[in-house]
């Protein structure tokens, strides 16, 4: 992904005709929130100034001290592929840290949290990489779009299609990521039935976690457009 700055968001946000951004973030437990904003409110997320309420959130604040800050990460900068052009505009997204009211970093954001470590590590001459194997399955929906405990298909390490029928599903949400800036490097079909593997390129920590919450998401929508339910859990 570029590393975009807030003046290349505007632009992009411009050329692209965004209408709405989706900031995400994450709570404590590491599940992907958001707030989605008109593009013209992009220029006070890229601030700092946009507000929420952070008492709904998993280990945020209470109910009294509610008021919470979002500051969007210009070089997060993405439009969602599923979302280009629908309806006369585009959705993009952009990853955020969390701000206490009076701007400082909030101590219970995992961003914060990461960066912290990692301006740790810095300091001592060290830099982190870190290259994820991200695994998920895939189950069938019942009738009313709910998961099922029914895997997709029984097939198992480097299965092919008709063996492997998620191919066409895991086809679509590789292109997906690499319109959204990644560098796939292979996917398969896993060792369990319907286990599947994405593998993209290694990155310095902080943007391997961005990229690892991104992949969630992805890999969950795609999923859900070819009537399947992904999951993460290591062994469902």
């Amino acid at each position: 992904m570029p590393d975009y700055t807030a003046e290349d968001v505007l632009r992009k946000c411009d050329e692209l005709n965004v209408r709405f951004v989706h900031l995400q973030f994450s709570d404590i437990l590491g599940v992907t929130k958001n707030v989605a904003i008109p593009v013209d409110q992009v220029e006070k997320a890229l601030d700092g100034q946009l507000l929420f309420d952070g008492s709904s959130i998993h280990g945020f604040v209470r109910i009294e001290e509610s008021d919470m800050l979002l500051k969007a990460d210009p070089a997060t900068f993405a439009v969602f592929p599923w979302k280009a052009n629908d309806k006369g505009g585009s959705t993009a997204r952009l990853i955020c840290d969390v701000l206490n009211p009076d701007g400082t970093p909030f101590d219970g954001c995992p961003r914060t949290c990461l960066k912290r470590v990692l301006a740790e590590a810095s300091e001592m001459g060290y830099t982190m990489y870190a290259g994820p194997e991200a695994e998920f399955f895939l189950f069938h929906l019942d009738e009313d779009g709910r998961p099922t405990t029914r895997t997709h298909d029984q097939g198992s390490y480097f299965d092919l299609s008709p063996v492997d029928l998620g191919e066409a599903a895991r086809r679509d949400m590789v292109l997906a990521l690499e319109e959204m800036g990644f560098e796939v490097e292979a996917s398969h079909h896993e060792v369990a039935p319907g286990q599947h593997e994405i593998d993209f390129m290694y990155a310095d920590a902080l943007k391997t976690a961005d990229n690892i919450a991104t992949f969630r998401l992805v890999v969950r929508t795609i999923a859900m457009r070819h009537n399947f339910h992904a999951t993460f859990m290591p062994k469902p």
